[in-house]
This record gives C-alpha cells, structure tokens and sequence, in this order.
C-alpha cells in the first residue's frame, strides 16, 4: 500500500487510470453485478405491481362514471324530447328451435337477428341493476350460476338475454339452457 503523502509520477497516475481502475471496476462489477440485478428487479417488479393497481382502479373508476354520465346525458337529451320516451317495441319471439329448412331458411334470411339458440332475442333489460339477481354486473360467472336455479322461465330468459347482449358469457348460457331444457 502507498502513503497517500508520497509522489507518484505521471507514468504512474496514468497507468492507474487506464490499466488499474478499470481492472478494479471489472472485478468489483463481477461480483456486485447478480445484487445489483436482484435489486433492480425487486424495485422494477413493485412499481410494476402497483402502477396495475392503480390502473386497474382508474379504469373501473372512468368506467363507472363514464355510465353514469352517459345514463344521465340519455335522461336529458329525453327529457328534452330529442329522443323518445318509449323505447321501440321488441320484434315478435320466434320458436327457440326451427326445424330443417325453415331454420336455415330464416337463418339466411335474418342472420343477424338470430342468437345462439336460433331465435330472436327478447328486449334485454338495459341495465343489470334490473335483473332478478341482486349486484349481478359485479358478479363473476361462477356466482351467476350458483344463484340461477331459483328464478322463474321468465327472469332466466331476462338473464340470458342481458347476457347475450353484453358479456356473452358462455358459462353463463350454458348454464340456463340446462335450466331451460330441465323445465320443459
């Protein structure tokens, strides 16, 4: 080890810099380098975790107001008489199953007016809050069908019809067409 008082020559300063130093850096960065990754991982995966929180939140948030806002921009624009009160009557219920021809016929005839089960769907309620199953828009699927059993012809087709019309979801379908094909 040198005394810090001592001269060195300028051949000796530069040799320092350009030979030792970065020898010493390469050394010491391979043997900091695997905790300097861990660290830099735990702090790039914490933000990372927190920023999804949060944008999962003013997501839902935007998405609830947005609603809200819509709901009551069609209350004024109706209350104004801009659009009508009543909305338009539901198109006549076909059978749920057409026989041969005459489904194929209708189906090429109307294809986009047909569901899943080959029949015109019925006027949907236009919000969830007006089903038979209480916070049903904040259920998941496997909840839905827990509580399907208990409701009427009526309130299954309500449900299958909301669900057609917005999520689509085939858990759900699946479900009240067991229900559907059980009553009849």
């Amino acid at each position: 080890m040198r005394i810090v008082s001592e001269q060195r020559s300028p051949l000796e300063q530069t040799l320092d810099l350009v030979l030792y130093a970065p020898v010493g850096l390469a050394a010491a960065a391979r043997d900091e380098l695997p905790s300097l990754v861990e660290r830099g991982r735990g702090l790039v995966s914490s933000q990372a975790a927190i920023a999804k929180v949060v944008g999962r939140f003013a997501v839902t948030t935007g998405q609830r107001e947005a609603a809200k806002v819509a709901k009551h921009a069609a209350k004024v624009l109706v209350d104004l008489g801009v659009l009508p009160a009543v909305p338009p009557a539901p198109a006549p219920r076909r059978p749920a199953r057409l026989a041969g021809a005459e489904a194929a016929a209708t189906a090429e005839a109307e294809p986009a007016r047909l569901d899943a089960h080959g029949s015109v769907p019925s006027a949907a309620p236009a919000d969830a809050d007006d089903l038979a199953i209480p916070g049903y828009g904040a259920l998941s699927a496997s909840q839905v069908v827990q509580r399907l059993a208990g409701l009427s012809g009526t309130e299954l087709e309500a449900v299958r019809d909301y669900e057609l019309g917005t999520r689509g979801r085939r858990t759900i379908l699946n479900k009240i067409a067991q229900l559907q094909a059980e009553g009849t």
